[in-house]
Parts: C-alpha cells; structure tokens; sequence
C-alpha cells in the first residue's frame, strides 16, 4: 500500500511541503539550541548566588520551548491554510495570539513563585539581608492575581469578546455575588488588613485573649491564616475573625517579667530586711537581669502563716526557654539567701493554743477512766 502511494504522490499538489519541511527543520534546530543555552547558563549560575539569575532561569525553561513550538507551529498551519480554503484555519492568528497570552501569562506566574520560594528559602535569608515572609507571600499573591486577571481579558478580547461588555457585566453582578459570597470577601478584606496593618507576621507567637487562639503563625492565607498550636495542632482562623477580636503578639515583646511572691516565717521577721536587701543586690548585679526596666522587692503583707515580700524585675532575653533558667537561677539565689541568714521559706501552719487547767482535769479523766 505504501509503495502504492509513494508511485501515486504528486508532489505538485503539495506546493507547501518544502517550507514545512523547513520550517520544522529550522523549529527543531532553535529547539537544540536553546536547550544548549539553558543548560549552559545553568552550569554558568550555579557558580553565583544571584536571585533573579536562578529565578529568570528556572522559570523560563518551558514556556521558552514552548512559545518556540507554539509560534512555530502556528506558521506551519499558516503555510498549509494558504493552499487550501478550510474554514478551521481562519482562526489561526487568534489562537495564535491566545497561546502567546497564556505562554506569557505562564511565564509570569512562574518567575514570581520561583522569586517568592527563594527569598523565603533559608540560602538567601542566611547569605543575605533578612526577609520579612508575610511581605514576600502578599506581594507574591498580589502579582499572580493581577497576571492572571491581565491574562483572562487580553484571551477575552483575542476571541471576540468585547471587554467592555465583561467589565459592565462584572460591575452589575459583582453586587449579586457581593451579597452571595459576603463571609468570603469579608474574609479576603480581613486578609488584606492583616498584610497592611501587620499584627503578626509568620512565625510570630499568637494568642487572643477573647477567644482561645494560641500558636504560631504559619501562613496567612486570602481567606484564611494557619496557626499550629503548641500541642502541635492546625488551626485554621478565618480572617474576618481577627476585625472582630484582640490580638495578642507575644513574639513583639521587649522583655520578660518575674513577678513572684515568696513567704517567711513569722519567727524570722528580725532578719527580713537583710534578705530583701540581699536579693535587690542579688538582682542589680544579675547578668541577664534588665536594670533598665522597673525593679522592685518589697515587703508585701502579713499572711495567714508568712511574712510575704515580692519580686518585680524584667530579663533581657525574650525566648521562653532562657527565661525559665534565668527564673529558675534567680529563685534559687533567693532561696539561698533566706537559708543564709538562719531563715527559712514559711509553709502553711496552725497554732493551738490550750488552757493549762483544760489540759489537767483532761489528764485527770483519762487516769480515772484508765484505772476503771
């Protein structure tokens, strides 16, 4: 049969055969090279620590091969639709013109998730001048949505709709879908406050004291922000929910409080004003104790079974795990002093006090009944 065909092939009937089969060679010759030259600037970028290099390179790898082919291809079909009146290659320059859309459209999108993933990486941040990551995710999606938005309506108008009639129609029915969809761009506007305002950033320690949210922040999301809580649980807070609460930010904290209240005995008030001279001095020569917040150790009330005197001072460190141990050194300095002077920390006790009298004809009646 093929040889058959081969004897009945005219070669004038295919005028356009020797330009496609030129083309084609010429499209697979800039296929070659242009994966020579990424490969080539890869060895060359690896050598360099340059965002936008690594960003631009990675993200144009396949749409750049693909608007090769896309382009090429659809001049291939113009060269076949000259030589033939077939209705299906009437469209060709507008799908032409949509497909370099969405190459560029995907090339876009691409090279700002690549930026975004490298300035959140731990190479750059460490190498480089930090980075503030709930920035860098707004910013990122902010971008997308516009490219992507972009695109849809140069697509529209490539097709033969008119952008005037979208964006007229999407004026009248956003306010339908304004009232369908309100807890969803409530939401989404409580989203954009948090990226505005800034309360909390990711990785910031997070707590309201109106509702029983607690954790760290792991992404703040359009309509939602991911909080893992300290027992290593998700919490997923919808954003409308952070216009309507208190936020609390202990991650923004300047230092951390002692506040402790410590009780002696009642038999040791000669020598209370020597221990709470000891421990002012114990605490102004602390290294890690901040003499530039408030400090004070006073005695504070007489107690049921103590004399009780409190301490208030401040650490300069705010990372929970150093402050326990400089809280745990400082009370069992104070603890120390209190023994140094002959005293000791009070507990709760109870005093009887009985009548010598009571106390004899009790005695009494116990003989009586013992001899019986």
């Amino acid at each position: 049969m093929l040889e058959q065909w081969w004897t009945s092939f005219q070669p004038e009937e295919y005028p356009w055969l020797g330009e496609v089969f030129v083309l084609v060679l010429i499209l697979l010759a800039l296929n070659l090279i242009l994966g020579r030259l990424v490969a080539h600037l890869a060895k060359k970028f690896e050598k360099t620590h340059n965002l936008w290099d690594d960003a631009l390179l990675e993200a144009s790898r396949r749409p750049a091969l693909l608007m090769i082919w896309a382009v090429g291809g659809s001049h291939v079909l113009e060269v076949i639709g000259e030589s033939t009146d077939a209705e299906v290659f009437s469209a060709l320059d507008s799908l032409r013109a949509v497909g370099v859309v969405v190459i560029l459209a995907w090339f876009l999108v691409s090279l700002v998730r690549q930026v975004e993933r490298r300035l959140l990486s731990d190479e750059y941040t460490t190498k480089d001048e930090p980075i503030d990551q709930t920035t860098v995710m707004a910013l990122g999606k902010l971008v997308r949505s516009a490219v992507i938005i972009v695109a849809s309506l140069m697509v529209l108008q490539n097709l033969g709709y008119s952008i005037s009639g979208v964006l007229a129609f999407g004026g009248i029915g956003g306010i339908a879908v304004g009232f369908a969809a309100k807890d969803l761009l409530a939401n989404f506007f409580g989203g954009l406050m948090v990226y505005l305002d800034r309360p909390f950033s990711v990785g910031d320690w997070v707590r309201s004291p109106d509702k029983n949210i607690e954790g760290t922040v792991e992404n703040i999301g359009w309509r939602q922000t991911r909080i893992r809580t300290f027992d290593q649980r998700p919490l997923y807070v919808p954003n409308a929910t952070f216009s309507q609460i208190s936020v609390e930010n202990p991650s923004r904290m300047l230092n951390r409080r002692i506040h402790e209240t410590i009780g002696v005995r009642y038999q040791d008030a000669a020598v209370l004003p020597e221990i709470i001279t000891q421990v002012r001095a114990m605490l102004e020569d602390h290294a890690d104790i901040d003499l530039g917040r408030t400090l004070i150790v006073n005695f504070n009330q007489y107690n049921a079974s103590s004399l009780d005197f409190f301490i208030y001072t401040f650490t300069k460190t705010t990372k929970w795990v150093e402050y326990h141990e400089i809280k745990q050194d400082v009370l069992l300095k104070i603890l120390d002093i209190i023994h140094g002077v002959g005293a000791d920390v009070a507990f709760p006790t109870t005093t009887v006090k009985l009548d010598p009298i009571s106390i004899e004809r009790a005695q009494e009646r116990n003989t009586e009944q013992v001899n019986e």
